[in-house]
This record gives C-alpha cells, structure tokens and sequence, in this order.
C-alpha cells in the first residue's frame, strides 16, 4: 500500500484496473486507493505481469506498506505465486492475522465445558414429579413429539392420567396462544428498521478525526462582517454579459480573489503556527471548501491574488468538477495557506466553519440577501461573513 499523502496511515482499495496475467507498463492504472484526502488512480511506474492480488476490491483499511500485489518480470512466474499470501510476503498486517487465527481455538476452549447446562435439564424431570403429572409413556412420546406442554392437559384416563387420546385431541386453538406470545417481539421490528448504518468511508473518518481535534485542540476566535454587495453584484452582471461564454463569473469568485488580495495586505492571518516560529507565506493559496460524496475536500486556488476573476472561476469550477469526480491530483488538494467554506448556495445566511490546520484562517460566507439598511434606498443586498481564527498566530 502506497502513501499517497503525507498524513495516510492506512488506505480503501477501490476497484483494481488489473487482473492476475495482465501484463503492465509505466503509466498504467493499477488500481483505485481511496486515502484519508481522496480517491486515487494508483499508476504503476514499471514493466511486467500481475502474478498475484493480495488485497481485493473493497478491501479496508489496509496499513501503508502492505503488500497488495505482486509484480513479475517474466510471465512464466506468475504460476509459482498461485498460493501466495500476504502473510508469505510479511506485509503488515500478516502477523495480526495469524494470531487472531492462533487465538480462534482457544476461544472456542471454554465452549467445551457446555455439557454442564445440560445439568440444568436433569432437573426438569424433578419439577414434573413434584408437579405431579400422570401420563402414559406413549402420551408422552407423542406429547414431546408435538411440542405439547402436558401441564396444560386435563387426563381423562383412570385417576386422571393422561393418555394418549388427551394428546391427540389437543387443539390447535389451544397451542395458538404460545405463538401469540412468540409473535409479540415482532412489534419491535418497524423500531430496528428505522435507522440505515452507512459505511463510513476512510476519507470520511480522517476528516471527521481531524476536525474533532482542531475543535478540541486550536483555539478559535470568530470576527464576524456584514458585506454589502451591490456593486459586487452589478460587476459580475457586467463581466458576465461581455465574457462571450468564456467564463461565468459567481459571487465566491470575487470572494476567493478578495480574500487573497487581503492576505497580501495582512499577511499575518496567511500563516500557521509552528509552536517554535510563525511561518507566513509569500503567496496566497485559497482552498475552496467542495462537498464529495466521499466527504469534503479542499482544492486549492494556487497564487490566487496574481490571478484574473476569468481564471480563478474557470479555475475552480474546474477543480469541483475533478473533485467530485475523484480525479484530483495530491497537489491540487495537499496544502493551501486559506479556507473559504460558502454555503449561501444552500440559503444558509450566517455560520461559523472549524479552522484546517495547519492554516491559521478560515471564512464561513453566507447567503447574499435583501436587508433593510439606513440610507436613501432603505435596502441593500448583502451578505455575512464569519472569520475563524487562531489567536496564536494573529495576536500581534
């Protein structure tokens, strides 16, 4: 198992593009890696023949380093690694397989002692003598066959012993009531069919691990701004009727290209804290928060506050479309100096969003709304903004 990533642990095997007798080339798509930033085309950088697959489609959370293939010169090899394993190899991971296989019987040791429950049912006879029930052998041959309770049956032989007729006659009527009471557990069923398990995907649970700790272990302050945005809005409309269709211009694109151009004027909020230095960047790369439906990813807007509104919306528009598809590379995501998270787009007006480390900044930006402001028109359209912050780095 590669790593894809500086921070990957562990990856998802997707779907792998060979099979066991293809022969491979530089370039070739091995197989698909899911790692705790993305999905991944993992290309395979020299020449021979898949001898043996050691980790399937869908396998989780296999450790770096593991084997997950075997690679062969020459085609006449690839029947010598028919019954190899991952534990012939000494991958990572082997050894833990083969203890919890050592472990199996021993588990199993305690369950030889189960001859001793059936001490318990020695003792049923001794509740029926004490309970005093009469019947014939041969009723209760036939009751033990039927499932039928004898203390539920009234003997009509001598001395009111049970007999083989009373047996017989037993009613289905009678042992419906006991089915009555079996059934009664189904009512529960439509309370356990409420709720779905989704598999949680690796990306999905890095995400939420790291998150959980920036909550818990950076400091966040928020500064919150209401921006009026009319004459935002009267330049996009302008740019976009004169683009001919080479650009679309969106409100998070003068967004992403303000927020670089202040990052130049306050280069202290495009930093990350060390614990032994302050590290500001020379430029401002913009992660663009994009929901996937593996989890949210942060391409970046690399050098944003040198680049037009053109490029950056093309820009952008270009990176979602990949991200979503998968298709990023681990440059175009790894990294970023700047988070902006917009959900105006869902109506949500106002929100505040967790800082990624090691960046020290992140912007929530809300819808863009009428709202009453004083002045001669009475109204403006605008929308609020929510700055996430790092004390540490910006205290100065």
């Amino acid at each position: 198992m590669p790593a894809l990533s500086p921070t990957m642990t562990m990856g998802n095997i997707g779907t792998w593009q060979k099979k066991v007798g293809d022969a491979i080339a530089p370039g070739d798509v091995l197989v698909e890696i899911e790692t705790d930033k993305a999905q991944m085309d993992f290309e395979c950088q020299e020449e021979g023949f898949i001898a043996k697959i050691l980790a399937d489609s869908g396998s989780k959370e296999v450790q770096i380093n593991q084997p997950i293939a075997i690679l062969v010169e020459n085609k006449e090899d690839i029947e010598k690694f028919a019954d190899f394993t991952a534990a012939d190899a000494g991958g990572a991971g082997a050894a833990p397989a083969a203890e919890k296989q050592e472990e199996a019987p021993k588990a199993e040791a305690p369950k030889a002692e189960t001859p001793k429950a059936a001490d318990s049912t020695n003792a049923a006879p001794s509740r029926s003598d004490a309970e005093r029930i009469f019947a014939s052998p041969l009723a209760r041959k036939i009751a033990n066959e039927k499932n039928v309770d004898l203390a539920e049956l009234t003997g009509t032989g001598p001395n009111g012993r049970i007999v083989k007729a009373d047996v017989e006659s037993y009613t289905p009527a009678a042992k419906a009531a006991p089915a009555a009471k079996a059934a009664a557990p189904a009512a529960a069923a439509p309370a356990a069919a409420a709720y779905t398990d989704i598999p949680v995907s690796n990306m999905r649970r890095i995400i939420a691990q790291r998150l959980s700790e920036s909550k818990q272990t950076v400091p966040h302050y928020y500064v919150t701004v209401e921006c009026e945005m009319d004459k935002v809005l009267k330049l996009r409309e302008v740019l976009n009727k004169s683009s001919e269709d080479k650009y679309k211009l969106s409100v998070n694109d003068f967004i992403v290209k303000a927020s670089a151009l202040a990052l130049k004027d306050v280069p202290e909020a495009n930093s990350s804290w060390m614990n032994d230095t302050i590290r500001q960047y020379h430029t401002s790369d913009i992660c663009v928060a994009t929901s996937t439906p593996a989890g949210l990813i942060t391409p970046i807007v690399a050098n944003a506050e040198s680049k037009g509104l053109a490029t950056i919306s093309n820009q952008v528009k270009d990176l979602v479309t990949r991200a979503r598809a998968n298709k990023l590379a681990p440059q175009e995501y790894q990294g970023g100096t700047f988070t902006i998270s917009n959900m105006g787009m869902f109506g949500v007006k106002h929100f505040t969003a967790i800082i990624n480390p090691p960046q020290s900044c992140i912007l929530a930006v809300g819808a863009t709304e009428k709202r009453l402001v004083p002045g001669e028109d009475g109204e403006a359209s605008a929308l609020t903004t929510a700055l996430s912050t790092v004390p540490s780095a910006l205290s100065s």
